[in-house]
């Protein structure tokens, strides 16, 4: 099987790329020739995915964090509609790996490569989302763990302009960076349509849109998710005192907020969030697998078992 390689090569800091000598010996130990692509900015990674799945790779690795898998995911995604699938596995280093935490992957690199070449793809769920962009202009991609709008997106933006990112740990990193949005946050009101439910008005601080049960730096926000049930958790965070929310922030760490007042968890194949009144008011900030691209209105949509995924 032809393997390609896709490196983020400022991803945890840089860390991985100064390991890569060691990194590409053990790759070669296990699937022998293997094609290496480097991103330089952002969108490389769904580009260069896309290339790789055309010239014949059967198995396409994402080294970096989330942001890079959610991209080659998405590019891997582009590239099945128009060829025969090709399998994604994860090589997770970077402020944030929340996907590859709900695997729970090997974090030795030897065995998780090892655990790689042995292991067969299997069928999991993908999401895709439709947005407004920071131009205006209508967009979409796919995304493979949790899309969210509110204080996440706020949140997103704060940890990637963050120069500490990567020289600090993901959880704590994304924890203050959580609390300090918070403080300033002011809760926005949206509309949230599940299926062809009943329309839900509500002030909130967040919804998350969980494939995955992982995000924000170890956060378990959708304790029940599962990647092959094809529906969505959908987690909504309502308005309430900030100084207590703040408090109970721990109870996600551990998913155990699930019969916390302010919370509603609800499950879905198809999610619409609008704004109410004011789109400049209300436009909540959207997170993609770690990024903030846009704002809502968005429409979140389950893609059962599209994507092949080797874990």
């Amino acid at each position: 099987m032809k393997v390609g390689v896709i490196l983020n090569p400022v991803a945890g800091g840089g860390r991985l790329r100064r390991d890569w000598p060691r990194v590409a010996g053990l790759l070669g130990k296990h699937f022998g020739e293997f094609e290496l692509r480097e991103t330089q900015a952002e969108g490389d990674a769904e580009r260069l995915a896309i290339d790789l799945a055309m010239h014949g790779c059967g198995l396409v690795i994402a080294a970096g964090g989330d942001g890079t898998a959610s991209e080659v995911a998405d590019g891997l995604l582009q590239a099945h509609e128009v060829r025969r699938v090709t399998e994604l596995a994860l090589l997770p280093c970077g402020t944030g790996i929340d996907f590859a935490r709900g695997l729970g992957l090997p974090r030795n690199v030897d065995a998780l490569l090892a655990h790689i070449a042995q292991a067969k793809g299997r069928k999991v769920d993908a999401g895709r989302i439709s947005y407004i962009d920071d131009h205006g202009a209508l967009a979409s991609r796919h995304f493979i763990n949790i899309a969210s709008l509110g204080l996440s997106g706020v949140t997103d933006r704060a940890v990637n302009a963050d120069k500490r990112k990567g020289r600090v740990s993901a959880k704590a990193l994304f924890y203050w960076r959580t609390v300090a949005a918070f403080a300033r946050y002011r809760f926005q009101t949206v509309r949230i349509t599940v299926d062809d439910g009943k329309p839900v008005e509500a002030s909130i601080a967040l919804v998350a849109v969980a494939n995955g049960r992982f995000f924000g730096g170890g956060m378990m926000i959708a304790p029940d998710a599962e990647l092959n049930d094809g529906q969505f958790d959908i987690v909504i965070l309502k308005a309430a005192g900030k100084l207590q929310l703040m408090w109970d922030l721990r109870l996600v760490y551990g998913g155990r907020h699930r019969n916390h007042p302010a919370i509603t968890i609800l499950r879905g194949r198809k999610v619409l969030v609008e704004p109410v009144g004011s789109a400049a008011v209300n436009g909540a900030l959207v997170d993609i697998d770690g990024e903030s691209p846009g704002r809502v209105p968005a429409t979140f949509e389950i893609l059962p078992g599209a994507l092949t995924l080797r874990y």
